[in-house]
């Protein structure tokens, strides 16, 4: 699986985050649909779909799904999961790490 690379963001801010799909498609391929899971990696929320917000959407090759709130201290695993016109099933995963609040 394709790894993304995310910078922390802190509980309060809401993001949006890209995953590029780009090196993996033909050169005439295209996205048909996209979805972005988010499970914990480390600590604890019993809620972790929580931090997606809204419904992934996609332009071209990338995939943009907004991510907000989250336990400070944790880690999400998100994945986004694509099917493509050639009847390819892709994913991509990434790691988000949630900041605590600036004092």
């Amino acid at each position: 699986m394709t790894k993304a690379i995310f910078e922390g963001k802190r509980a309060g801010e809401t993001r949006l985050l890209a995953f590029d799909f780009g090196s993996l498609l033909a050169a005439s391929e295209t996205i048909s649909t996209q979805t972005v899971a988010a499970t914990v990696y480390t600590g604890t929320d019993a809620s972790p779909s929580g931090v997606i917000s809204g419904s992934a959407t996609a332009s071209g090759s990338v995939v943009s799904q907004k991510v907000t709130g989250g336990t400070a201290g944790n880690i999400y695993n998100l994945i986004c999961t694509v099917t493509t016109s050639a009847s390819q099933t892709l994913k991509i995963a990434g790691l988000l790490a949630i900041l605590p609040e600036q004092v």
